[in-house]
């Protein structure tokens, strides 16, 4: 129920199953129109077929490979059927549904594509039916372990084997991911007590480090990618913010209190689980994430770096928890310390690693709210080392380095601060 902010404010209309979904078609939809516009439709069609044809390792640009409108083609044709799957499967459609059909939207700029993501998803349906449980329990991990999804396509694609035999390696090879991501979740989520948001990016940097090993083991290494676009800031500025406009005139139009709802939001720790749709209601979760989605856009242009697809999918992951565990003031104390690390080590802070890290490493944001500030900077410090080195154990093949990075953080971290405190501030927090 949300959140009341007094006795005479006009009640939220009701945050039903059909109107999120239909609110959050809405996105998707804006973007398949916006390819449609910047481009046309054979180009779009050659760029598609590119994107689905590459081998997806980090960092892979799909702006750069098939161009913007065929970027924001794959990301919006994926989100929608992603959605109906949501439908179809009865899912539930709070905040931790909306921050995964965000990530989907996000990742199909940059890893994730119509072909490649399939495999994990039928491999946790298979999980489902095997433990008998209804595939709606488990949607949200099928699309959030989609981080695997470019395991898919390096083997599928690689040049050292037939398709015979590169086909059914890639089918069985994901199929397995998929079926381990559940009870691998539910394990590693005691590690840092949800005080990593991206939970499925520790799981999935553990899954995709022990396959690359055996793979490697065999002689199959993956190779290097790197594909980053610049020089569009002005053109995706605008249509992001267009879409964080857009988002916020929704969360007033559901609810005329939504600030007031949201003043009262940005005091959560945002330790997970905090379901912002379930506990203020859709439209004060829609004014936080674009609150916050304006704040990523700002940083990316303030540190002087390039709004891509993979800039563009950080800042979408952000909007995304946003209606599950992230706010304005407990993200901020995080990009803040991967930019102080950023000016005392080799790198600067526009430089792709670290830009990146500051975006996606929001996922420690619960540190910030639960411990205070201080402690903030510091795990956004130690996560701009740790987010550049991960990298190498799965060689580019999880698309949530930085949420694997932030996992290993958030469960060395946690410990330390808890130890710290005295023994009557550690009890369990309010979420």
């Amino acid at each position: 129920m949300a959140a009341d902010p007094g006795p005479d404010a006009p009640p939220p209309l009701p945050c039903t199953r059909e109107r999120v979904l239909a609110i959050m078609a809405l996105f998707p939809l804006a973007f398949i129109v916006a390819a449609f516009a910047l481009d046309r439709p054979g180009a779009l069609w050659d760029g598609l077929l590119a994107i689905l044809r590459s081998r997806d390792t980090l960092t892979t640009d799909y702006m750069g490979l098939g161009g913007i409108g065929a970027a924001l083609l794959n990301a919006g044709l994926l989100t929608l059927l992603a959605l109906a799957v949501y439908w179809r499967s009865g899912a539930a459609m709070g905040g931790g549904a909306v921050a995964c059909l965000w990530l989907v939207l996000g990742f199909g700029l940059f890893g994730k594509n119509l072909l490649n993501v399939w495999g994990i998803v039928a491999g946790v349906w298979l999980y489902a039916r095997f433990k008998g449980e209804p595939f709606a329990k488990h949607v949200n991990t099928a699309f959030f372990g989609a981080a695997l999804a470019p395991i898919f396509s390096e083997i599928l694609f690689s040049s050292a084997l037939t398709l015979q035999t590169s086909l059914p390696l890639a089918v069985a090879t994901t199929l397995l991911l998929g079926f381990s991501l559940v009870p691998a979740a539910a394990h590693l989520f005691h590690a840092h007590q949800g005080h990593s948001l991206y939970n499925m990016g520790f799981v999935a940097g553990l899954l995709g480090t022990l396959t690359v090993a055996v793979y490697k083991s065999y002689g199959f290494v993956p190779d290097p990618v790197f594909i980053w676009t610049q020089g569009n800031n002005l053109l995706l500025g605008s249509l992001l913010v267009a879409l964080f406009a857009a988002m916020a005139v929704i969360g007033f139009a559901l609810d005329r209190q939504a600030a007031r709802r949201e003043a009262r939001l940005v005091r959560r720790s945002g330790r997970a689980p905090s379901d912002f749709v379930a506990d203020f209601g859709f439209g004060p979760a829609l004014l936080n994430m674009a609150l916050t989605g304006l704040m990523g856009t700002a940083y990316v242009l303030a540190v002087g770096s390039d709004l891509n697809g993979p800039t563009i999918g950080a800042i979408l992951c952000i909007v995304g928890f946003s209606a599950y565990g992230k706010h304005p003031a407990n993200i901020v104390w995080i990009m803040l310390g991967v930019f102080l690390a950023s000016i005392t080590k080799d790198w600067n802070a526009a430089a792709p690693s670290a830009v990146l890290a500051a975006l996606f490493g929001t996922t420690l944001a619960p540190i910030a709210g639960r411990f205070g500030w201080h402690w903030g900077l510091v795990a956004g410090f130690v996560h701009s080392s740790v987010a550049q080195t991960v990298g190498q154990l799965h060689g580019g093949l999880v698309l949530y380095n930085n949420g694997f990075a932030a996992g290993l953080v958030a469960a060395v971290l946690l410990p330390v601060i808890l130890a710290l405190r005295p023994a009557s501030e550690r009890d369990e927090a309010p979420r």
